[in-house]
C-alpha cells in the first residue's frame, strides 16, 4: 500500500446536524464531507482529475498533442483517482477483455490506496456508447428531426444499460447547444435551432441515461454554438436576452426537469470572459439560481486553455485557481492544472484550500450517489458482452426512420417497382457517411487503419438493393471533398441508362479539419462540399429524374436542388440502420415523418440566421439581402396529406396556462404521422420578440381519413421572456397563435388576449416548462 503524504489537511466546514445524528444512515453529502476531512491535499487533488491512458497518435481531443501524461497509471493513482478517461473509447478494444482490465484497476484502487476509493469512469455517448462494436444511433440533429422525445428517452436508457454493464458511470452527453449558425462544425452534435426542442429532446435523453444508472453530462454550458461566424472556439458576443431566452433554456430544462447530475463548461469566452472562469454562470446561474448540486467538469483541457488560449492566467496554477473559484470541480481528461500546479498554488497561499475542499465534497458526493464509495469490485466483470443487440438495433432503426425528412417531391417518390435505378454519389456506398463525428467509426477508427467497423452497417446502396430486390447500377462520380471530376463521365453514362437516378451526397464527419463537418471542421460557405453540386448538375443534364439524398451533419444551401431535382431527401447522419431507413423512404416502405429541426439556408451570406428572429431579422425593403431560408424550420413532407383546422384557444391570463385545441385530419390515402406544431407571437411587447416561436408539438399517427383533436396546454414559462429589468415575465396583450406544417405556414390561426398584470416566472422545480398534449376523438 502506498503510504499517505504528510501534507497538512484542511478540514471542510462541518455539516449541520442531520438525519445521521438521529441514528439514520448519513446522506451522500454527509459521507463526502466526512471523507474529505480525512484527506491530505494530494489525496484531495487526486479526486479532482482524470487519467487518460493513451498512446502517440490517438488524438481525439483539441490540441491533445500539446499535453503529455507526466506519469504512468500506477504513479498517477498513488493517492487515488477521480476519473478514468475513456477506458473503452480511446482505441478499439474487445469489451470483455477491457472490462477485466478495468475491474482489476478498480480493485487496486480499493485495496492499495489509503482511502480505497474507486475511480469514476466516463465515456462519450452522443450517438451511443463510443466504443468498438457498440450500437451507433442517429446523430442528435436526427433526434431533433424526429420530434420524438419518448423514443429518445428509450434510446438513452439502452445506451445507459450498455455503459453500466461495462462499469461506466458518467456519459459526456447530451449536447444542449442551440444551433445559431450552420457553418459551425459541431452542428451535427446539436438537436435543433429551437431551444424548446433542444430542451425537451435533451431532457428525455437525460432521463433515459440516468434511469439506467449513468450520470448525464450537459454540454457545453453555455454559448458554445453562438461563436462569431460559426468558428469553433470563437468569441461569443451574446447579449443578456440571447443567453437567457435561447442559450440557457435547454440547460434549465434538463437540470430542473431532468435532474441531470453533471455539467461541462464551454470552451468559449462571452464578452471577454471565458466560461471556465466565470462564477456568474458556473455558480450564480447553475447553483444559486437553479439549485444544482452535481459536479461541473472541464471540457477536455479547458482549464489549461485559460492560460494557453484565453490569456487570463499567467500559468497553470493560476488557471486552476480561476476555474475552481468559478465552480469547475473536476479537470478532464487529465490533471494538467489541478495536480502539481494547483498544489503549488495552494501551498504558496495563492489559492484558498477551501475551494479545493468544496470541489472534493461535490466529487465525492457524486461517487457516493453512484455507489462507488461502497464498491469493492470483488464481483467478476462481464464475460459475454453484446453491445449491439437486436433490441438496440431496433431502436436505432426506428429513430432513423422517424428522422428522415422529405424536403420536396414531384411524385417520383416512392420509387415505382420495375423502374431501372442508378445510384450515384460519394456517400452511396460508404459506411462512415451514415455516422456523426462522435461515432466510434469516425472518431477513433481512422487512427487504426485496417480495424473492422465492429458493427453491421448496410450502406444506402446495399439497403436499396434489398428494398428493390435488385442491385442498382453504381457510380460514385466524385469524392466528398476534393476537386477531382474524372468520375463524372462514368456517372453520367450510368444515369443516362436509368429510369431514375438516386444521387447520394453530403458530408464526411471527422475532427479538426479532417472532414467536412464535425469538431473543428467549420465552413465559410454552405454549398455541398467539393464538386458534389457539379456532379448533381451533370446528372440533371442526362434528362432523367434525379432524387437527391443528402447525408450530412448540417443543413446545406439546397435552393437550386429543390428547384431542379425530382425529390430531395435529408438525413442527418442516421446511424448504423440509417441506410435501411433512407432506402425504406425511397421505396415507400417507410412513410417519411421527419421535420426540419433547423432551417434550410439559402446562402452562407444570410448567416447567422434563426427562425426565432425579430421583425428586423427578416426580409424588408430597407436591405437588398433576403434572409428567408430555402425551407423553414418544421418543414417536412409525407406520402399522405394532412389538414389542420378549427384552432380554438380558451381565454387566458398572463399567469397561464394557454389551452389550445386543433383538429388534424389525414386527408390522403395511406397511414402517416404528422408533427403537430403550435406557434405563437407576441404582437406587442416591451422588448422585441420573435416573429414565430414554437410553443408545443406532438407526433400524431393517423389512418387514412382519420381525424383527432390535439389539445396543447402551454404553461406560462413557454410564453415568458426576459424584460428590460432582467426578469422573466409574461406581459398582458395580444398573442397570435397558429398551427401549420412549418413555422412559416399559418394553416389555422387565432388571436387571444392575455389578461392580468405582468406575471414573473420563477426558475424552480415546481415551475411547469413543458407544454402538455392530449388527444381527443
Amino acid at each position: 500500500m502506498t503510504p499517505p503524504s504528510s501534507t497538512t489537511t484542511t478540514t471542510p466546514t462541518a455539516p449541520t446536524p442531520t438525519s445521521a445524528d438521529a441514528g439514520t444512515a448519513p446522506s451522500s453529502h454527509e459521507r463526502a464531507v466526512a471523507l474529505a476531512a480525512r484527506m491530505t491535499l494530494p489525496e484531495k487533488l487526486a479526486q479532482l482529475v482524470g487519467f487518460w491512458e493513451k498512446e502517440d497518435g490517438e488524438a481525439v481531443a483539441p490540441l491533445q498533442g500539446d499535453f503529455e501524461q507526466a506519469q504512468g497509471l500506477d504513479a498517477a493513482t498513488a493517492h487515488g483517482l477521480g476519473h478514468l478517461t475513456r477506458v473503452y473509447g480511446t482505441r478499439p478494444v474487445e469489451p470483455a477483455e477491457r472490462a477485466r482490465w478495468l475491474w482489476e484497476r478498480q480493485r487496486r484502487l480499493v485495496r492499495e490506496t489509503r482511502l480505497g476509493i474507486p475511480a469514476l469512469v466516463h465515456e462519450e455517448c452522443l450517438t451511443g456508447l463510443a466504443a468498438w462494436t457498440a450500437t451507433t444511433y442517429p446523430t442528435p440533429l436526427a433526434w431533433g428531426a424526429s420530434f420524438d422525445p419518448d423514443l429518445v428517452e428509450r434510446m438513452g436508457a439502452a445506451i445507459g444499460s450498455s455503459m453500466r454493464a461495462l462499469g461506466v458511470h458518467q456519459g459526456l452527453a447530451p449536447v444542449l447547444d442551440v444551433v445559431r449558425d450552420p457553418r459551425w462544425g459541431r452542428v451535427d452534435e446539436c438537436i435543433s435551432e429551437d431551444p424548446y426542442v433542444v430542451g425537451t429532446v435533451g431532457t428525455a435523453y437525460v432521463r433515459g441515461l440516468q434511469g439506467a444508472g449513468v450520470h448525464a453530462t450537459l454540454k457545453h454550458f453555455v454559448g458554445y454554438s453562438a461563436s462569431r461566424s460559426g468558428r469553433n472556439f470563437g468569441v461569443v458576443e451574446a447579449g443578456r436576452r440571447e443567453l437567457e431566452d435561447v442559450l440557457l433554456v435547454p440547460f434549465e430544462m434538463a437540470l430542473l426537469d431532468g435532474g441531470a447530475r453533471s455539467v461541462m463548461h464551454a470552451y468559449v469566452e462571452i464578452d471577454g470572459v471565458p466560461v471556465a472562469s466565470d462564477p456568474e454562470l458556473l455558480t450564480g446561474v447553475l447553483r444559486d439560481r437553479w439549485g444544482f448540486t452535481g459536479t461541473v467538469v472541464a471540457d477536455y483541457f479547458g482549464v489549461a486553455f485559460l492560460h494557453l488560449l484565453h490569456g487570463v492566467a499567467a500559468d497553470l496554477g493560476e488557471a486552476a485557481g480561476l476555474a475552481l473559484a468559478a465552480g469547475v470541480d473536476v479537470e478532464l481528461p487529465t490533471g494538467d492544472a489541478y495536480l502539481r500546479p494547483l498544489e503549488t498554488a495552494v501551498r504558496r497561499g495563492d489559492v484558498d484550500e477551501r475551494l479545493v475542499d468544496r470541489a472534493v465534497v461535490r466529487a465525492l458526493t457524486q461517487k457516493a450517489d453512484l455507489g462507488l464509495l461502497d464498491a469493492t469490485f470483488d464481483d467478476e466483470p462481464p464475460t459475454a458482452v453484446d453491445l449491439d443487440p437486436d433490441e438496440h438495433r431496433s431502436l436505432a432503426a426506428q429513430l432513423a426512420e422517424e428522422s428522415v425528412v422529405l424536403l420536396s417531391n414531384d411524385g417520383t417518390l416512392p420509387l415505382a417497382r420495375g423502374r431501372r435505378v442508378a445510384v450515384v454519389g460519394p456517400n452511396a456506398h460508404r459506411v462512415a457517411a451514415l455516422m456523426g463525428c462522435y461515432s466510434f467509426v469516425n472518431h477513433v477508427l481512422p487512427q487504426h487503419p485496417g480495424v473492422p467497423d465492429g458493427i453491421r452497417v448496410p450502406t444506402v446502396l446495399e439497403a436499396l438493393t434489398t428494398e428493390l430486390g435488385a442491385a442498382p447500377d453504381l457510380a460514385l462520380g466524385c469524392a466528398v471533398d476534393d476537386d477531382d471530376t474524372s468520375g463524372f463521365d462514368e456517372a453520367a453514362r450510368v444515369a443516362a441508362s436509368a429510369d431514375v437516378v438516386v444521387a447520394v451526397v453530403g458530408d464526411h464527419a471527422a475532427l479538426f479539419g479532417r472532414g467536412t463537418v464535425g469538431e473543428g471542421c467549420d465552413r465559410d460557405d454552405l454549398e455541398l462540399p467539393g464538386v458534389q453540386r457539379a456532379l448533381v448538375e451533370r446528372l440533371l443534364e442526362q434528362g432523367r429524374p434525379v432524387v437527391l439524398v443528402v447525408l450530412s451533419g448540417r443543413p446545406y444551401a439546397l435552393d437550386w436542388a429543390l428547384a431542379r431535382c425530382a425529390a430531395v431527401v435529408q438525413a442527418f447522419f442516421p446511424g448504423e440502420e440509417g441506410g435501411a431507413a433512407v432506402a425504406g423512404v425511397l421505396s415507400g416502405r417507410v412513410n417519411p415523418s421527419g421535420r426540419m429541426p433547423v432551417s434550410v439556408p439559402r446562402s452562407a451570406g444570410a448567416q447567422p440566421y434563426t427562425y426565432l428572429h425579430p421583425p428586423l431579422g427578416g426580409p424588408s425593403d430597407v436591405s437588398s439581402l433576403d434572409t428567408t431560408p430555402a425551407l423553414p424550420f418544421g418543414h417536412g413532407l409525407s406520402y399522405t396529406t394532412f389538414s389542420r383546422t378549427d384552432l380554438v384557444v380558451d381565454a387566458a391570463a398572463t399567469s397561464g396556462p394557454v389551452v389550445a385545441r386543433v383538429r388534424v385530419t389525414n386527408t390522403g390515402e395511406r397511414a402517416g404521422t404528422d408533427v403537430v406544431q403550435l406557434y405563437g407571437r407576441d404582437v406587442v411587447a416591451s422588448v422585441t420578440r420573435p416573429v414565430a416561436q414554437l410553443l408545443g408539438y406532438r407526433r400524431l399517427h393517423l389512418e387514412p381519413g382519420e381525424s383527432r383533436t390535439v389539445e396543447l396546454v402551454v404553461p406560462a414559462a413557454r410564453l415568458a421572456f426576459t424584460d428590460r429589468r432582467g426578469r422573466r415575465v409574461v406581459e398582458p396583450g395580444d398573442l397570435r397563435l397558429w398551427v401549420g406544417p412549418s413555422c412559416a405556414d399559418r394553416e389555422t390561426e387565432v388571436t387571444v388576449t392575455l389578461t392580468g398584470p405582468v406575471h414573473e416566472v420563477a426558475a424552480d422545480r415546481a415551475t411547469e416548462r413543458v407544454t402538455r398534449t392530449t388527444l381527443h376523438p
